[in-house]
């Protein structure tokens, strides 16, 4: 049901993951927003690149603008009334787009978001050929991001895809400088192994971590409860739902096709009474109350 964002949602995340690991599924709208928390989702997470995918019809090459990104995280908020960390790719720019980033989104409602050390045009975590801007460059962002909140529980994460080009040395050098430069927890792309996961969390104490559990890329299937006994505070699940989703509907479309009716797909679909408890459509009926 709409309603206001939360008032502190960093704050309500940050309680959370003292308490245990942070399951975060994968949303791309607001419609899927309610739908994870309708499931029982504590938290969500926004992918970039499944949002862009969804909006766009395009690949994760940063061509979304922040515009978008922003008004997507909004309704998402307010359609949802769980923290939400969003994905920032590269921060839409330097050091100025990426505070002027964070105004947006923090307005939003959101409760953090992370920036990644690529260069633009971005590519997808898990694929091969990236570039990465240096760690002084990414350090110049993060401080921008962290002056430019105005809460201070909203979370900046850090996101270094240095794995899988300079090495994991290098991924946790990179995250112990931006620790140093403000950085509320650390998002390390593309670990290929719970031993790496291990190790990147001994090389980088007491900061918070965020593990990426998707699924055909480089990081093998791992539980979120295997996360938590490694020390990890937060997990992503970020473009499942957009890939069984897709699926389904490229089946549906297939099939309606070839036969001209739907009639073998009602045991398959949400009716209409259960698409209107997921859109609290009951509640509307009646005077504004939250």
């Amino acid at each position: 049901m709409i309603r206001p964002p939360l008032s502190n949602p960093g704050a309500t995340l940050r309680q959370m993951w003292s308490e245990g690991i942070v399951v975060m599924p994968g949303a791309f709208s607001a419609l899927t927003a309610a739908a994870a928390h309708k499931q029982g989702a504590k938290a969500v997470y926004l992918s970039g690149g499944a949002i862009t995918n969804n909006l766009l019809g395009v690949p994760d090459i940063a061509l979304i603008t922040l515009n978008e990104m922003a008004t997507v995280a909004a309704q998402a908020c307010q359609a949802a009334p769980v923290p939400m960390v969003c994905d920032a790719d590269t921060g839409f720019g330097e050091a100025w787009n990426v505070a002027r980033a964070v105004i947006e989104l923090e307005r939003a409602g959101l409760a953090g978001i992370h920036l990644e050390d690529q260069v633009m045009p971005k590519r997808c975590g898990h694929l091969d050929g990236k570039d990465l801007v240096s760690s002084a460059q990414m350090v110049e962002k993060i401080e921008a991001a962290v002056a430019a909140k105005r809460n201070p529980d909203f979370l900046i994460i850090a996101r270094t895809d240095a794995r899988g080009v300079e090495g994991f040395e290098s991924a946790a050098a990179r995250a112990q400088a931006y620790v140093a430069a403000g950085a509320d927890a650390i998002f390390p792309e593309g670990l290929t192994s719970e031993e790496e996961f291990a190790q990147f969390r001994a090389a980088v104490p007491g900061v918070p971590l965020l593990a990426n559990m998707t699924e055909f890329g480089k990081t093998p299937l791992i539980p979120a409860a295997r996360f938590q006994e490694l020390g990890y505070q937060m997990v992503i699940f970020p473009v499942t739902a957009l890939r069984v989703m897709l699926k389904a509907v490229e089946e549906f479309y297939g099939d309606l096709l070839r036969t001209g009716t739907q009639a073998e797909w009602m045991d398959r679909m949400r009716t209409r009474r259960e698409l209107y408890e997921t859109l609290d459509y009951d509640q509307y009926l009646g005077p504004v109350s939250w």
